[in-house]
């Protein structure tokens, strides 16, 4: 633009399916390696690896049902659905989010075990988690009325990015509660039937 005018484009960029594919690869790899991580992390703190792959198989579930959700909507509401960084760092922020909520979970669960010595660990799940339910619920709403707001007053560049947000949030609060849990409990049970 000189004085006024408009002469011409002076560059124009494409971004071809070999970038796009590089971008998917890499973005399979960093949510793939965060889960590893998080498994990791969960089995040495909490010293039993039944913690670990419960928030693992929690996290991927809400990862997959995020994306199915996601490729549900697509071409059906009516602004931009694509899979693209935006849409891979709400999908990392919602396993962020998700573990946050598992371990809060997992720790109460960890102190009941230690004060509640004659309770079934049956009983001490369902205690540890009627404990924690209301901070899960709270906590859960209060953001997703703050996602909420962004999605629907935000501009057309955080719509993506918002909506997964939001369809992620609500996901993972359920499945800290009534996944994770519950599988620590079922492996839990089959190795104490082994056992005895």
């Amino acid at each position: 633009v000189i004085e006024g005018k408009i002469l011409g484009i002076l560059s124009s960029q494409k971004v071809g399916p070999t970038i796009a594919d590089d971008i998917r690869n890499k973005a399979i790899m960093a949510i793939g390696f965060a889960l590893i991580i998080i498994f990791v992390y969960i089995a040495i703190r909490f010293r039993k690896w039944e913690f670990g792959l419960g928030g693992l198989i929690s996290l991927a579930h809400d990862a997959f049902c995020t994306i199915g959700l996601f490729s549900m909507f697509y071409n059906i509401l009516p602004f931009n659905l694509e899979i693209d960084q935006a849409f891979i760092a709400a999908l990392l922020t919602i396993i962020g989010y998700s573990i946050n909520d598992t371990i809060v979970v997992f720790d109460r669960i960890r102190e009941n075990l230690k004060v509640l010595r004659r309770e079934s660990f049956h009983n001490i799940i369902n205690i540890s988690i009627n404990q924690t339910l209301s901070r899960t619920i709270n906590t859960s709403l209060t953001t997703l009325i703050a996602v909420a707001v962004v999605w629907i007053f935000g501009g057309e560049v955080v719509h993506d990015f918002a909506f997964a947000l939001f369809i992620g949030i609500g996901i993972g609060t359920y499945s800290s509660i009534f996944i994770a849990s519950v599988l620590v409990f079922e492996w839990q049970s089959r190795l104490e039937m082994r056992k005895g």
